[in-house]
């Protein structure tokens, strides 16, 4: 696997080696040790994820706050999307700063998004599946986020917001003055 260090600290970009013949193809999506030696981290993953949406459905940003956060490995299984994370970690340089990247079933990257980011994703293909993974439960007592189109988050969507299909949870959340990750 190949790993890169996204422009935020902490970040990571993950592209698996591909094995392709005339079968089909295999790769490892995730290896603690190969994972540990190329960015020093050792995440515990204890929950998995996996969403199905439709064209132009934005979820997020969501987040837990401290002391529950949540660090993620995210991919898309089908479909391509505008994966999307704000740093919230309140002492961080970066505090603010969006980075975006397109993943997808053909590009197979991933994205480790470490603790005090909030993080969402938007649908661009006519469907998308989504799984990631977790190093901390849900607990709802903890969830929260921020206004995915907050201006000054500053983020270019792919798609029209006003055609965004986005739940009414996501539609009230906060700008990101109003929030502070803690």
């Amino acid at each position: 696997m190949q790993f890169t260090q996204a422009p935020i600290s902490g970040v990571w970009i993950c592209e698996p080696h591909l094995f392709e013949d005339h079968r089909g193809y295999f790769f490892e999506s995730f290896n603690l040790q190969d994972f540990q030696k190329a960015t020093g981290l050792a995440p515990n993953f204890v929950q998995d994820n996996q969403s199905r949406s439709f064209k132009g459905v934005m979820r997020g940003l969501h987040f837990q706050k401290y002391p529950e956060g949540q660090a993620k490995l995210v991919r898309v299984l089908e479909g391509e999307i505008q994966d999307v994370i704000v740093d919230m970690r309140p002492n961080s340089p970066t505090l603010g700063q969006s980075f975006s990247i397109m993943l997808s079933a053909q590009n197979r990257k991933q994205l480790y998004i470490p603790r005090g980011f909030a993080h969402g994703f938007l649908v661009l293909s006519e469907e998308a599946e989504f799984f990631y993974k977790c190093d901390n439960f849900y607990m709802p007592e903890y969830d929260t986020g921020i206004f995915f189109a907050d201006p000054a988050l500053n983020i270019e969507w792919q798609y029209p917001i006003n055609e965004m299909k986005v739940s009414e949870k996501d539609q009230n959340l906060k700008y990101f003055e109003a929030m502070a990750y803690q």
